[in-house]
């Protein structure tokens, strides 16, 4: 237990810090797994900007919010290229003399 009153103060502190943290990483966790789940554009937008708050804020490694969004850029539709037209073979025909 902290004993001065500038200790005292610092756990208080870091206590709402640390609730402020959980809810934020409940978020964050929600976030991919129904991401995951839907696999709309929106959804996954969303988990991967969240991943990257929750790096710049020193809650997660940065490696870990690579890997999430690195999984989560590889649910996204990839845009169909256009079917490729056949060109018509040509028939070469010998003349016959």
């Amino acid at each position: 237990m902290p004993v001065t009153k500038t200790a005292k103060r610092a756990l208080r502190g870091s206590k709402r810090k640390a609730n402020v943290n959980a809810i934020f990483l409940a978020k964050f966790e929600i976030a991919v797994r129904t991401a995951k789940k839907t696999k709309s554009q929106e959804k996954i937008l969303l988990a991967i900007s969240l991943a990257d708050r929750a790096v710049s804020k020193r809650m997660i490694h940065q490696n870990k919010a690579a890997r999430i969004k690195s999984t989560l850029s590889q649910l996204l539709s990839k845009p169909k290229s256009e079917p490729k037209l056949r060109a018509k073979k040509k028939v070469s025909r010998k003349k016959v003399t």
